[in-house]
């Protein structure tokens, strides 16, 4: 099996990142299983090392074309000293964060690395170094999507998706359509076929408002876009029910029986997920060209320093970056056969479709 190179971007420098990718890659048999490429600077990362108190081996580079496949190396994208203050969001923090991201990600565009791996950035920092964009996702989606991605969470045995990421409440509701919701269940059938081998999935669909409208009675956006969306795309031939109402439909355990779930808005997945599987997690960018992943916790400024920083979600991200790379490329493969046999491929509703040339 081929080794894939997984780059990971280092997150906010004064949080919990480079804690968690250090101890993931502590293990002896990391690079048996993957390149892990770390796009940051030697002198950060050596910082950080000490705080584990442990011995990880690094080549360090200034280019990701010029790694080692059996080490963990780290491309250097800045080589100035850096002013660490851990525990606290700065705008420094921020810029280096920002350039670490950016150069992982042209890299990824380019083919250097496999995956991208996130560690987690701070907002408020990211907002003081003037980064356009609300968070990791939407910044990927502009560099690496077509129009719309999925911000998917996935564990083992739970996958909710959110039709809408990092808003403010009061701006959910104008922001729901039908098309919104109909994009956002078909890039996450798409996805559960393509990254998740599941050749059928069944997937839920949360309400808006409390009890799901109440018939109209406590709001009416379930009855004006989501019920629509929905019956659209059963048509379609997608297995698709709902809407639910989100308390109930956690509360009595209804989400054991549905493959994936689209949450409308943030708190309303999260929360969920966050109660049932923290720390064993992960954020997967759904729609993407390429895989990108990350743990389902923050920067933990808390933390920072103390050495006591779980870096089990990081590790899980780690290895489902390295799955989903690998199931994608089967996928494409089996597609591209198929294509060359019997016709050509055109993308139907998120689904891959074959039609067949007519024949005299």
């Amino acid at each position: 099996m081929e080794k894939l190179k997984i780059g990971i971007s280092i997150g906010d420098i004064n949080g919990i990142g480079l804690e968690v990718i250090l101890k993931t890659l502590l293990h002896e048999k990391i690079t048996d299983i993957c390149t892990p490429v770390i796009y940051g600077s030697s002198k950060v990362v050596s910082y950080h090392k000490n705080i584990i108190e442990d011995e990880v081996e690094f080549n360090s580079t200034r280019s990701a074309d010029k790694i080692y496949f059996d080490k963990v190396n780290i491309v250097n994208c800045w080589q100035e000293n850096v002013n660490i203050t851990l525990g606290k969001p700065s705008d420094l923090s921020g810029k280096y964060a920002q350039i670490s991201l950016e150069q992982a990600t042209q890299d990824l565009k380019n083919g250097l690395v496999d995956a991208l791996v996130t560690a987690p950035i701070s907002k408020e920092a990211m907002h003081m170094a003037n980064f356009p964009f609300p968070g990791h996702t939407e910044y990927l989606t502009k560099e690496l999507g077509h129009g719309q991605s999925l911000m998917f969470m996935v564990n083992d045995s739970l996958r909710i998706g959110l039709a809408t990421n990092h808003l403010p409440l009061r701006e959910v509701a104008e922001t729901l359509t039908k098309e919104l919701i109909m994009q956002k269940l078909q890039l996450m059938n798409h996805s559960l076929k393509m990254d998740f081998g599941l050749e059928r999935p069944s997937i839920a669909v949360l309400g808006l408002n409390p009890h799901a409208g109440d018939g109209g009675v406590l709001g009416n956006e379930e009855e004006a876009f989501i019920r629509p969306a929905i019956v659209e795309l059963k048509k379609k031939g997608m297995l698709v029910m709902g809407p639910f109402p989100a308390d109930g439909f956690f509360g009595s355990g209804q989400y054991r029986k549905f493959d994936a779930i689209l949450a409308m808005y943030h708190d309303q997945g999260l929360v969920p997920f966050k109660a049932l599987s923290f720390g064993n997690g992960v954020n997967f960018t759904a729609g993407l060209s390429h895989v990108r992943t990350s743990p389902d916790h923050g920067t933990a400024f808390d933390l920072a320093g103390k050495n006591s920083a779980d870096p089990s979600s990081f590790r899980k991200a780690l290895f489902l970056a390295l799955d989903i790379a690998r199931n994608r490329r089967m996928y494409q493969e089996m597609h591209a056969d198929v294509v060359q046999k019997r016709g050509k491929m055109v993308d139907v509703d998120g689904e891959d479709e074959i039609l067949r040339e007519d024949e005299d």
